[in-house]
């Protein structure tokens, strides 16, 4: 338990930050499976490749991911679907 004001602040924020990342990985990581999913089974996906796109792009602009993670999951992306 933090003993200062601005450590129990702190502590709060983490709280409320590690909630949120861990939501929105969560949200990437789903969009990514459902995208892949509907690749595999040759069906149309239900979201486009350029909404999965911008999807990876807010998380890594976020700091969810690592901008060069984000730009080689799309490039595996782009490239799946062009196949």
């Amino acid at each position: 338990m933090a003993n200062h004001k601005s450590a129990q602040k702190k502590a709060k924020q983490d709280i409320a930050r590690r909630a949120s990342n861990r939501s929105g990985r969560s949200t990437l990581r789903s969009a990514l499976k459902k995208y892949r999913a509907s690749l595999a089974d040759g069906s149309q996906p239900s979201q486009s490749l350029q909404d999965i796109q911008s999807l990876i792009d807010r998380s890594a602009k976020r700091g969810l991911i690592h901008t060069n993670a984000a730009n080689r999951l799309k490039s595996r992306l782009t490239k799946q679907t062009s196949a």
